[in-house]
């Protein structure tokens, strides 16, 4: 939870604590970059920060393995901001003043619905050939599904719906399998 007013941070807090949620807090991005370390599932934080934008927040979150899910919030993001945003993979934005109820459901709906992948496929067709971005989309997933499963090949099997062999011959060689 990355938010630069502490009541509203302490609320937010409050409230995923109270859904039985591990919650660490930061009022800049520093203190943000720096909770990254450990893991989060989850970036919830402000656009506007004292020392510097989330979009920096965000750009670090990209680099975890697993990428945690992002949301971002604020009063007045311009577009360039917002669609920085959406390419750094954040997947809700939230315009304040928001009620604490809102905030839970979009968590809740960023947590259980897929992104959408479309505007990026689009955005690919004249840049990178089909298998390339086939490859690309497959070695993310693998890296990400074998994160999330702490190297274990049966789990990152099920979350990626292919069999276990598959996910050992893409370990074992890069094979394009899965």
């Amino acid at each position: 939870m990355v938010e630069d007013d502490q009541r509203l941070r302490g609320a937010i807090a409050r409230l995923l604590h109270g859904r039985g949620l591990a919650v660490l807090e930061a009022g800049s991005a520093r203190e943000a970059i720096a909770h990254l370390a450990h893991a989060p599932d989850l970036v919830l934080a402000d656009v506007r920060l004292p020392d510097q934008p989330a979009i920096a927040v965000f750009r670090a979150c990209n680099a975890l393995w697993p990428a945690p899910i992002r949301i971002a919030l604020s009063a007045r993001a311009s577009p360039a901001e917002a669609f920085a945003l959406g390419r750094l993979g954040v997947r809700r934005y939230l315009q304040k003043p928001v009620s604490l109820a809102r905030i839970w459901e979009e968590i809740q709906a960023a947590c259980a619905e897929p992104p959408d992948l479309q505007p990026l496929v689009q955005d690919s067709v004249g840049h990178v050939s089909v298998r390339e971005l086939q490859r690309s989309v497959r070695d993310v997933m693998f890296r990400q599904a074998m994160a999330i499963a702490r190297n274990n090949r049966t789990r990152a099997a099920r979350l990626l719906r292919v069999s276990r062999q598959a996910v050992q011959q893409v370990a074992r060689d890069g094979s394009d399998e899965l």
